[in-house]
């Protein structure tokens, strides 16, 4: 007997909660229900601010992990989903896995990815649309991996003219590399600005435009990373 397919929030539903500052959660992995949530208060990444440690940099510039987009997208939600030690339920149940594996079939959902040896090793998912990326879950099975993930990521959205990283809920963690918390009405603000254009280009063009110019240059993606970073952090 097969288990009954999970409902699927369509993508139309999820972009507009998306683009009106809302987003669905779940109680659990077994929940087939979901709840949508707007915090009062919403932590972002400005993406101007991003703290890269001398630690960060060094392992960007080492080039220890292979760095993707999109390489494995249900890997890495599956990974998100993994129960955690403070974490033993998650929040990503099936119905949310099912609707953002389809929105990533759709070209807005994507996953920044790290490699090592061949193995996924740490990772991040999220929504994009218009000049925003909304972080959904992390995670890491290596040292820095989820870090040099966001690293990446706030590379990648500089360079495609993206302007707002939003975080949702503030975390040491984030805190560490240089998030923020801000009230509901200035995110919305921020969020309306953002929505009023479209990027430059796509994420994944983004990574192809470092990946070209390392080449050119004759210097590794990683240090580009570390050295467009750096520039203002």
């Amino acid at each position: 007997m097969h288990a009954p397919s999970p409902n699927v929030i369509p993508p139309e539903v999820l972009l507009l909660a998306y683009r009106s500052g809302v987003f669905p959660m779940a109680d659990s992995r077994e929940d087939p229900e979901v709840f949508w949530v707007e915090p009062r208060n919403r932590a972002i990444l400005p993406l101007e601010g991003f703290h890269l440690s001398k630690s960060l940099a060094k392992v960007l510039k080492s080039e220890r992990y292979e760095v993707r987009i999109d390489g494995d997208f249900g890997a890495v939600m599956q990974a998100c989903a993994e129960p955690r030690r403070d974490h033993p339920e998650t929040w990503i149940s099936h119905t949310i896995e099912a609707s953002y594996r389809n929105l990533h079939r759709q070209g807005h959902a994507h996953s920044v990815e790290c490699w090592q040896d061949g193995a996924l090793v740490g990772g991040l998912y999220g929504v994009a649309f218009e000049r925003v990326f909304c972080g959904e879950s992390m995670f890491a099975r290596a040292d820095n991996a989820s870090k040099v993930a966001l690293a990446w990521l706030v590379a990648l959205m500089r360079r495609a003219d993206f302007r707002l990283l939003d975080c949702q809920f503030m975390t040491e963690h984030l805190a560490s590399l240089g998030a923020v918390e801000i009230t509901r009405d200035r995110y919305q603000d921020l969020l309306a600005d953002a929505c009023d254009a479209q990027p430059r280009c796509s994420l994944p063009d983004a990574l192809a435009e470092f990946r070209q110019e390392s080449a050119t240059a004759s210097s590794s993606p990683g240090k580009l990373i570390a050295q467009s970073l750096s520039q203002t952090s």
